[in-house]
């Protein structure tokens, strides 16, 4: 079985989420790392900015509003993503055979298969005609199935919501629902068949086994347990997928744990360890190196499994300093007008060397946000995002 180090896993997962070299272009950067968490807009274009060159925000709503090179919509677990809109269809075709958990919510709420179903086709009629606004949906999905759909049983942020919403991700899923363009402060929806160019509908020759495959690619290696905690799904099912793969995937340890990486790409392709050793980002929320590598242990050693995770355990809540591929220290900004204030936390001194790589990353950050910035290094006091 072959042997990797930290420093070689750490190496490895840079390259491929296009943090030591950039991706060619937008799409890239989306595809290079399965989808870009969007449940902070803000943050998915610092995300999708730091892993090209010379892209800003503006660049990053043009792709997703103007060209549609990006698509807003529900993927691993029920979170907000943008992927590339040619990988659409084979994301809906594997997330809707995805085997996911019986609904926790009580049985006065969840829905049928049935009633789900009904649901996913009202959306989809609905859809295929206008862009709707959520609330507008509301009243849609109720006229073409029932008055249970509307009724108010779900806990909102600050309202009760209707029975049929918590099927919006499974529509997502099944290819008949995505976001559009907000109308003012409300969400809206759209139908992919009318947003996305050249989409028909879920790619019937593919399935789940590319997705994981695409996961291992960019975050591997990984434990079966580790896979199903990234898509959502239980363990059992997530190790049969894992051994149903056995003829695409490389058994791998590391620190005498056994992993897996995609056969195809595991020879030969871990980069210069100096490379990741020089290597400081500034994530942001959610960003997905921080949400989808494993183990936690190792990428949030010491310090950071107090300062960076949440108290649960949960990545992403905080931005983070990350230096050679591991989680170093965590950051806040503060924007002032025509300024952008970064204030960075280090668990550990900087070296001179790191402390110019660092300056040249707030530069890059302010770039992206179409600010100047002004970086502070000291204590964060900002919570976290939950």
């Amino acid at each position: 079985m072959r042997r990797l180090t930290w420093r070689e896993v750490c190496a490895r997962r840079l390259r491929r989420h296009a943090l030591t070299a950039p991706a060619s272009g937008l799409t890239q950067a989306a595809a290079a790392a399965c989808g870009v968490h969007a449940q902070v807009m803000s943050a998915a274009e610092v995300a999708l900015g730091l892993r090209t060159e010379g892209v800003t925000r503006r660049d990053v709503r043009e792709a997703l509003w103007t060209r549609r090179d990006l698509v807003k919509t529900y993927g691993p677990r029920g979170t907000v993503h943008l992927v590339a809109a040619r990988d659409l269809p084979v994301w809906c075709a594997a997330l809707s055979a995805a085997p996911w958990p019986a609904a926790a919510r009580p049985p006065g709420i969840r829905m049928t298969q049935e009633q789900t179903d009904l649901v996913v086709s009202a959306i989809d009629d609905a859809l295929g005609q206008r862009d709707l606004t959520v609330e507008e949906l509301d009243a849609e999905v109720v006229a073409r199935t029932g008055p249970w759909a509307g009724e108010l049983v779900i806990p909102g942020f600050d309202a009760w919501w209707p029975r049929w919403r918590q099927a919006i991700a499974s529509a997502a899923h099944r290819g008949v629902l995505c976001f559009g363009p907000d109308r003012g402060r409300r969400t809206c929806y759209t139908h992919p068949r009318r947003w996305v160019p050249g989409f028909i509908g879920p790619e019937p020759r593919t399935g789940l086994d590319n997705l994981v495959v695409a996961y291992l690619r960019a975050y591997g290696p990984a434990t079966a347990d580790q896979v199903g905690q990234w898509l959502g799904i239980p363990a059992p099912p997530a190790r049969a997928l894992i051994a149903a793969l056995d003829d695409r995937l490389m058994p791998v340890e590391v620190d005498g744990v056994q992993g897996w990486l995609a056969d195809a790409d595991a020879d030969g392709q871990i980069p210069d360890d100096d490379e990741a050793d020089s290597t400081i980002r500034l994530l942001p929320y959610f960003d997905p190196y921080v949400v989808g590598c494993h183990p936690r242990s190792s990428l949030f050693f010491g310090a950071a499994a107090q300062r960076a995770l949440s108290a649960t355990g949960q990545a992403g809540t905080r931005p983070v300093l990350l230096i050679a591929g591991t989680v170093a220290g965590i950051w806040h900004q503060r924007r002032s007008g025509h300024r952008v204030h970064v204030t960075v936390e280090p668990f550990t001194d900087l070296t001179q060397i790191q402390r110019r790589k660092l300056d040249s990353e707030v530069e890059h950050l302010g770039a992206i946000l179409e600010a100047a910035p002004v970086l502070t290094i000291g204590t964060v006091t900002a919570g976290s995002h939950l």
